[in-house]
């Protein structure tokens, strides 16, 4: 599992139903997508739930790495963004664990995102393991929080470039009860052709 996301962070006027009416009219197209777990067209809306910005930022849970890429680079799909926003940072995560919630089989709309800093402890850490036992400690943190009612989908991932846990959740109803998020969002549409295919728990 390989997780994806990018942000495109849009004018404090912008219209937000301008986005809204992109996913209407264009969001199915990856519902079938091989190789794609699944795609959340999310946005944050200046003002709704605390958010700063207005702002489009899909995410990604991807079970095969070639289909992530011919979709960025191989003319699947991304071309689509670069023509109309021009071309924004893509976060990429390395997959830790995933968990299907009570709440699978309805459609989301919330989502929340967290993201923590792994500070270097190396100097501190005699074993090296220290790294290894934080992971632990929020892989039965998003075990146990993915037991949550309206809980969807849970998964926790990696960036090992700059040392960052990442927490996505999707949610049942609109608000994302999770008081540790770092990001709060609604979501506008929800492609899953490989849903069953992400893995259950912890990828190893």
């Amino acid at each position: 599992m390989y997780a994806k996301q990018y942000e495109i962070t849009l004018p404090a006027d912008y219209d937000m139903q301008i986005i809204r009416k992109r996913v209407t009219e264009g969001g199915h197209v990856l519902d079938g997508r091989a190789g794609l777990g699944l795609k959340a067209y999310v946005i944050r809306e200046r003002g709704v739930n605390g958010s700063p910005v207005n702002q489009y930022a899909p995410f990604y849970l991807w079970n095969d790495t070639g289909a992530m890429a011919r979709f960025l680079v191989g003319g699947g799909g991304f071309q689509n963004i670069i023509r109309d926003f021009g071309r924004p940072v893509t976060r990429h995560w390395t997959g830790i664990a995933c968990h299907a919630g009570p709440a699978r089989t309805t459609a989301p709309r919330a989502a929340s995102r967290r993201l923590t800093p792994l500070p270097d402890d190396s100097g501190s850490d005699p074993t090296g393991l220290e790294l290894t036992a934080r992971i632990e400690r929020e892989a039965e943190e998003l075990r146990e929080l993915a037991r949550h009612a309206d809980v969807h989908t849970a998964a926790l991932a990696v960036d090992p470039h700059h040392w960052q846990l990442m927490r996505f959740v999707l949610w049942k109803d609109t608000a994302a009860p999770d008081a540790s998020a770092t990001e709060h969002y609604e979501v506008l549409h929800l492609s899953a052709p490989g849903l069953s295919h992400l893995p259950e728990g912890r990828s190893w």
